[in-house]
Parts: structure tokens; sequence; C-alpha cells
């Protein structure tokens, strides 16, 4: 299914009796795809061939004017982490999830403009404390990010 809209990839899944379908974001951007028309296949897993029905279908996705990425950035959810995972670079949404959800997380905007974060998978961390690798006992996190097309 790779390089087919995200829509007509599900249609022939479905046709070939594949009703377990899921999809992410390619770019590891924690996106959802609520217009699959919008979005194309990049990666899936599994590849292509022979395989049950009742196989779970996961396509890696982009928005149809994004390239894909070489290698898919999305693939894989973390889990809570008791040390601080490096951010820097990913999205906001992504790096909430992967903390633990009773962490008190501030998000500031790093352009010092004050401007609210509303959509965290449009903004990408550009610094964080604690530090990558530290010991997370429950302190507060903070994550200072800008949009994808800004620089840090």
């Amino acid at each position: 299914m790779i390089g087919k809209g995200l829509q007509s990839a599900q249609d022939q899944a479905q046709a070939a009796g594949f009703y377990n379908l899921t999809s992410h974001d390619a770019l590891g951007r924690g996106r959802n795809q609520a217009l699959d028309r919008n979005w194309k296949v990049c990666f899936q897993t599994p590849k292509a061939g022979e395989h049950p029905t009742h196989t779970k279908v996961d396509f890696a996705t982009v928005k149809l004017e994004e390239t894909c990425p070489a290698t898919d950035q999305g693939a894989t959810t973390e889990t809570p982490a008791s040390t601080m995972p490096d951010f820097k670079g990913k999205s906001v949404k992504v790096a909430r999830e992967a903390l633990d959800p009773n962490t008190s997380i501030t998000v500031n905007d790093a352009t010092g403009e004050g401007r609210v974060i509303v959509i965290e998978s449009n903004w990408k961390v550009c610094s964080q404390d604690p530090a990558a690798g530290s010991k997370l006992e429950g302190q507060p996190v903070t994550l200072n990010a800008v949009k994808f097309e800004e620089s840090c």
C-alpha cells in the first residue's frame, strides 16, 4: 500500500478482508489522521505478503504535501520512562505522551512571544528541564517549544 492515499489503502485492505486497521504519523509528530484522504502511506506493518486477515495492519503516513521520511519516526509509542528522554526536535504531543500521565508539564513558547500552544503536534521541543537522562522522580517538567517551521 506504500505510496497510496490512506483512504485508498484502507479501502483496498478492507476489500481483501483486513479490518483491523490503524495509522500513525510517520514523522513522529503524533498527528491524528482525521481526514484520511489528506494523508499518504509511507510504510506499512506488516510488510506486503501473505497474512491472516485478522492481522493488525498499521499504516505510517504523512500529509499529501509532505515527503516521506527515510525511516518511520512514529512507529513505537514509548512507555513512561524512569529517566528523562531527549525530546529535542520531537513534538510536544509526543513528549507529553511519553511521560507518566501524573507528571506536571509546563510548555512555554521558546520565542518569548507568549503564544498559546493549542495543537501540540504542531510544536517541536527546543529545550527541556530536567535534562535528558536525568532521573524522573515526580518532579515537574518544563518544555520550551516553537512551531515546526520555526528555528529553535
